[in-house]
């Protein structure tokens, strides 16, 4: 989910938000019931889609990762392990959260 913001994005950055306020509300309701909510926010992952739209090398691309601390995209199974602690019985005391699986992008290393 989006945590930084830019310009020509209104639509994107509202359903992130909206998201976002979805998570803390369901978790308020749900959690007298024993549920818990929880979300997360990816950052730039290397999927196939991803990979289509940045071509490797590309200057885009390279932007892009500048932007993340640690200097690399993610993988899916950086956002599986993210999926598997919410599964578990670890994250029981965690709800109405926002995980950002982002490399560090949403720390705000350079403006997107």
């Amino acid at each position: 989910m989006v945590s930084q913001f830019r310009t020509s994005c209104i639509a994107y950055a509202s359903s992130k938000a909206a998201l976002i306020g979805l998570t803390r509300v369901a978790a308020l309701e749900l959690g007298a019931y024993g549920i818990t909510v929880n979300a997360i926010g990816p950052g730039p992952i290397e999927t196939e889609l991803f990979k289509q739209a940045n071509s490797k090398g590309a200057p885009e691309t390279e932007q892009i990762l500048k932007n993340v601390p640690v200097q690399r995209f993610g993988q899916p199974e950086d956002i599986a392990h993210a999926c598997d602690f919410f599964l578990s019985e670890k994250s029981g005391f965690i709800t109405g959260q926002i995980l950002y699986v982002c490399g560090g992008m949403t720390v705000g290393l350079n403006p997107i």
